[in-house]
């Protein structure tokens, strides 16, 4: 999913007042956390690269997070909405299953790459 797919959808599914810049920088936020808790505690942290987003970024780009968990980033930006909104109630339950798939990916990451070896044995 790309930056313009995930605004759009979001916009389908929770009609907001937040412009398209607002939710980059959300998406930057989310995309730094993941590929600093997840990505990069991982072999092959180097070979994800990512630069941040900001309203200059071409939104064709694709997100950090593959297809099969793609409802994080809706989520995090219904979220968000709903926070700035002050509707708390759906906040807590867009933050909930925010979390609860972010721990889903989290945990299929760590499955599928290697985390990153430290010696802690004095050679």
């Amino acid at each position: 999913m790309n930056i313009r797919e995930t605004i759009e959808t979001v916009d389908k599914m929770r009609p907001n007042q937040f412009s398209d810049s607002d939710k980059i920088r959300w998406l930057n936020e989310l995309d730094g956390m993941v590929k600093k808790e997840i990505i990069d505690t991982h072999d092959g942290a180097d070979l994800v690269t990512f630069t941040g987003y900001d309203e200059d970024t071409d939104q064709d780009t694709e997100l950090l997070v593959g297809d099969s968990y793609t409802d994080l980033y809706l989520l995090f930006l219904m979220s968000k909405i709903d926070f700035f909104n002050a509707e708390y109630t759906r906040y807590n339950n867009d933050v909930s299953m925010f979390e609860n798939r972010y721990s889903e990916y989290s945990a299929y990451y760590n499955r599928t790459h290697m985390p990153i070896q430290k010696c802690s044995i004095p050679l």
